[in-house]
């Protein structure tokens, strides 16, 4: 695939606090990135810096071959960038804000109406097209503010928490509009949504404390969990400790995790590490016939891998 995106070496200094530390990065043509980090892990002056709304204290990068910089109006017009808490002129109706943000981006004037009105379809805002953009829920203002970033077809899109306040149809319809529009251009993704990530994107970044943890796609990722090859039965209440007994005897096993779920208990059970332990398990249910109502096989949990190389280990 073409590497649309590059970055080498960005740092960002405020004062004597350094916010990224050395961020390396590439996104190719058709990838959807998910940009992962706990508040205050740098993740936003990161973007910043991609999209040359921030210059790096030192480091650069490149989009489609051109160095990005605050100055480049040519690279910067390559970049379509919702930020949190995008801003938005309150007092303008929907259709003149996206008509403004047409001009801006130097879109003639010939072309601007069909381009908003597309731009808008793309994202359902045509119940709202003249509204006042103050008087929008913040759904729809998310969904506004996706319009601009989208309008000039560019070839790196970059959206920090693209589906906040939106409700589940919503979230739904973006990520549909997401996945659309990777085919022929890269994507960067911020969210803390970990469920979007598995279900969206084709690579996931995790960055603690401004430097880089994890680069890979979310099975990659997820091989890193202890959940990863654990063993989950639901079986009835009565019979679960005598289950939970018998499993701790199986070489490989870790620990059990027990859950009540009403007449059930479901007991996940984590391997050593590298350790397979479905079929030792499997064999050992069949021959004492244990009364099992489920019995799957995990691939491992993001939230897992998120919350340990997150927090210090201590997760």
């Amino acid at each position: 695939m073409f590497v649309l995106m590059e970055a080498r070496g960005l740092h960002k200094n405020f004062g004597t606090f350094e916010a990224v530390r050395g961020i390396d990065l590439t996104l190719k043509k058709g990838e959807v990135l998910g940009f992962l980090g706990p508040n205050g892990a740098g993740k936003t002056t990161t973007m910043k810096m991609l999209t040359g709304f921030l210059a790096p204290s030192s480091g650069s990068a490149t989009i489609c071959g051109q160095l990005v910089t605050t100055g480049n109006y040519k690279a910067r017009s390559k970049v379509g960038y919702l930020p949190e808490g995008a801003p938005l002129y309150g007092d303008m109706t929907t259709r003149s804000f996206l008509r403004f943000m047409a001009s801006a981006h130097g879109i003639a004037q010939e072309e601007a109406y069909q381009i908003v009105e597309s731009a808008a379809s793309a994202v359902h805002l045509e119940n709202v097209m003249e509204q006042r953009v103050e008087t929008l829920s913040k759904g729809y203002t998310r969904r506004v503010g996706l319009a601009a970033a989208i309008m000039h077809s560019p070839d790196v899109l970059i959206l920090d928490e693209p589906t906040d306040g939106l409700d589940p149809n919503q979230k739904h319809e973006v990520r549909r509009l997401i996945q659309a529009m990777s085919v022929d251009r890269g994507i960067i993704i911020s969210t803390h949504i970990l469920e979007e990530v598995d279900a969206l994107c084709t690579r996931a970044v995790i960055i603690n404390k401004g430097q880089i943890v994890a680069d890979g796609t979310p099975s990659q990722l997820k091989v890193m969990s202890r959940y990863c090859n654990a063993v989950t039965l639901v079986v009835l209440t009565e019979e679960a400790e005598k289950i939970a007994s018998a499993v701790r005897r199986v070489g490989g096993v870790r620990e059990i995790e027990a859950a009540n779920e009403g007449t059930y208990v479901r007991l996940t059970i984590l391997a050593q590490d590298d350790v397979d332990i479905v079929d030792s398990i499997n064999d050992i249910a069949g021959l004492s016939n244990w009364n099992i109502q489920q019995f799957s096989v995990e691939t491992g949990r993001l939230d897992d891998v998120f919350g340990r190389l997150t927090n210090d280990g201590g997760y």
